[in-house]
């Protein structure tokens, strides 16, 4: 057992690979403005971040044009795109024995909460939860620090250092130094081990095997 107590989990990349579901709405979204991607691979680097950010960074939009982007995205993943997805191997054991050791398992993601519920009830996670802090569809805590200031301040937690966030980008790692908690960077999802290291993450671990090992 670690010092902690209340594990963060980020939702993409971290429990799940969501690499079909959201490049194919990505593309579906993309294509309204004319846009056509051929290769879904360009695609990953919009898991992660705030979708309204990645269309602004990456394809230049304004952030009305962004936001716009953002509403034709969800109208395939509302439907199709929610369960292209699929649970990383290991990670229900895990969880299972992260609760059963005494660990409060908490869900922080930038994903509208609507979405991020229905994708633990479909495959069978939302028990492990004890809260799940996503954004809203209007765009209301689309950032990770703002995520992550929802569940402490939700969940009534005062002592920090008993916090640790798990995320596989930059932006799971940056909103946990905003809120004054731990992190912890995987490998094994869409960041890399220069992206968590610049971004300060303070441990970095390879694969589920290796978290596992650090946690229990």
């Amino acid at each position: 057992m670690t010092q902690y107590h209340y594990l963060l989990f980020d939702l993409d990349g971290t429990l799940t690979d969501p690499k079909p579901g959201i490049t194919r709405c990505v593309a579906y979204a993309l294509d309204s403005y004319g846009i056509h991607v051929e290769n879904l691979d360009t695609l990953t680097c919009f898991i992660g971040p705030p979708l309204v950010d990645s269309f602004m960074e990456y394809y230049g939009f304004s952030e009305e044009q962004a936001q716009a982007a953002c509403a034709k995205y969800r109208e395939r993943f509302s439907s199709e795109g929610l369960f292209e997805n699929r649970v990383y191997d290991g990670i229900i054991s895990l969880l299972k024995e992260l609760k059963d050791a005494g660990y409060t398992l908490i869900l922080a993601t930038s994903k509208p909460h609507v979405y991020a519920k229905q994708i633990l009830a479909h495959f069978q996670m939302e028990s492990y939860f004890s809260f799940i802090s996503g954004s809203e569809l209007d765009g209301t805590r689309n950032k990770k620090g703002s995520v992550i200031a929802h569940v402490l301040k939700t969940c009534h937690i005062t002592d920090n250092s008993k916090v640790l966030m798990i995320g596989d980008r930059k932006h799971d790692i940056l909103g946990a130094k905003e809120n004054k908690i731990a992190s912890l960077g995987v490998l094994y999802g869409y960041g890399d081990l220069l992206e968590h290291q610049a971004a300060g993450a303070d441990y970095i671990v390879k694969d589920i095997q290796e978290l596992r090992d650090f946690l229990i």
